[in-house]
């Protein structure tokens, strides 16, 4: 994984966090920031304070949703994903979805 956060990421979070509206809504705190149409994505981990831009096919966004879900936010990110699928349906949300879930990321098998 990456030691530090790119200048890209900065930006996006910084810009996020001055509107309100991309990373909390009403106080809540996004996890995922969606890129390229569901293909990548940042990834807030609240529990080491790093974003980090992932491939939502790639083994490391299964581990780094891996790492937010044994530290409790599991529902919350599986919200996330809903919320993204409603809203971009053409973007292949729930199959990202499926995939972590294949992955026992959730606690299922």
């Amino acid at each position: 994984m990456a030691s530090s956060t790119s200048k890209t990421a900065r930006a996006s979070v910084r810009a996020g966090e001055a509107k309100g509206g991309a990373l909390s809504v009403l106080g809540e705190f996004k996890y995922l920031i969606p890129l390229n149409k569901g293909k990548h994505v940042y990834v807030r981990n609240l529990t080491n304070g790093k974003t980090t831009h992932l491939s939502t096919t790639s083994d490391a966004f299964v581990e780094e949703i891996r790492v937010l879900t044994a530290a409790g936010h599991g529902a919350k990110i599986r919200a996330e994903l809903t919320a993204l699928q409603s809203a971009n349906p053409d973007h292949g949300w729930d199959a990202t979805e499926k995939r972590l879930a294949e992955a026992g990321v959730f606690g299922e098998a």
